[in-house]
C-alpha cells in the first residue's frame, strides 16, 4: 500500500490539471471507492469547475476545485493517478474520469480497496479537517507521541507506528526503517520503552518521514542508498550498519524486518 511519500509523489500526476476547467466527469459507480459517496454528487458538482490547488495528508490526497467544490481521494492498495489526453478512452479499472480541454485526469484502481470523498461547502470537509497531526508538522510533539505510547503501552510497537489514527502516513516499510534507526526492536511493548527510546521514537518517526519526502516524494523511485530499504525485502540481507544478518519474520500481521545485533528486546 502506498506510504506517505509515494501518495505525495503519486498526486503530482495532475499537477499539469490544475487551473483549467473540467469539462466532464465520467464515474464508474459500481466501483467500491465510491462506497461512502454518491457518484452522481461528484459527476454533477465537478463540472464545469476549475481545479485549483491538491495537497496531502499521510495518505490521503485533497484536490480543490472553484466553487467550493473539495475531492478526496485514498489509493488503497492498487489505486493511483495518472494523465491521458482528452479523447482517452477509458479502460475497465478507472473509476474517475476528469476531461479537460487538453488532457484527461485519471483515478484507476483494479482491486477497488481506494476511496473517493465529495464535499462541496466553504470550509474543509471534516474527513480532512478532522484528520491527525501530520507527523513533520510542529504539531506531531514528543508529548504526543509519549501519550500515544502510554494509551498502546501493551501493544508491540511494530503495531502502534502502523496505526493511521496516529501516525498518517506510515506504513510497514517505513515503519522498518523507523525502528532499525531508532534501534528498537519491532515486539517491544510500546510500555516499555525508556524515555531515551521514546525521543528516539519520535525523532526517527519525523527524520524517516521527511527524508521519504524529499527524495521519493519528488522524484519518485527509492529513498537514500544507505537506508534498511533496500536490504528488507528478501532473506539474506545485512545491516547497514553492523554488516551482521537481517531477520525477516511476521509481526503485528506485517512481514518485518530487523538487526537483532541492534534491536534488542528489553530485559524484563
Amino acid at each position: 500500500m502506498p506510504e506517505l511519500a509515494e501518495v505525495a509523489f503519486a498526486s503530482k500526476a495532475w499537477k499539469g490539471g490544475i487551473g483549467d476547467v473540467v469539462a466532464k466527469v465520467q464515474t464508474k459507480g459500481v466501483s467500491r471507492v465510491f462506497r461512502n459517496t454518491d457518484p452522481a454528487k461528484v459527476k454533477n458538482g465537478l463540472h464545469d469547475t476549475k481545479l485549483t490547488g491538491s495537497k496531502t495528508h499521510g495518505k490521503k490526497m485533497l484536490f480543490r476545485f472553484s466553487d467550493n467544490r473539495w475531492l478526496g481521494l485514498h489509493l488503497g492498495m492498487t489505486g493511483w493517478l495518472f494523465t491521458e489526453d482528452s479523447d482517452y478512452l477509458s479502460g475497465k479499472h478507472d473509476a474517475l474520469v476528469l476531461r479537460q480541454a487538453g488532457r484527461s485526469l485519471i483515478f484507476r484502481d483494479p482491486r477497488q480497496f481506494g476511496r473517493v470523498h465529495y464535499h462541496q461547502g466553504k470550509d474543509a470537509p471534516a474527513w480532512w479537517s478532522d484528520l491527525p497531526p501530520e507527523v513533520t508538522s510542529d504539531l506531531f510533539t514528543f508529548e504526543l507521541v509519549r501519550t500515544v505510547l502510554k494509551r498502546r503501552s501493551r501493544s508491540p510497537v511494530k503495531a502502534v507506528l502502523l496505526m493511521q489514527e496516529f501516525f498518517p502516513g506510515i506504513g510497514n516499510w517505513m515503519v522498518d526503517e523507523i525502528l532499525w534507526r531508532a534501534r528498537i526492536h519491532p515486539v517491544e511493548r510500546a510500555g516499555n520503552l525508556s524515555p531515551a527510546k521514546q525521543k528516539a521514537l519520535w525523532e526517527q518517526t519525523q527524520f524517516v518521514a521527511n527524508g521519504a519526502l524529499e527524495t521519493v516524494g519528488k522524484r519518485g523511485g527509492d529513498p537514500p542508498e544507505d537506508w534498511l530499504f533496500h536490504v528488507r525485502w528478501k532473506d539474506g540481507g545485512n545491516c547497514p550498519k553492523l554488516g551482521k544478518p537481517l531477520v525477516r519474520e511476521t509481526v503485528a500481521g506485517r512481514t518485518t524486518c530487523w538487526c537483532p545485533s541492534l534491536q534488542r528486546l528489553t530485559k524484563r
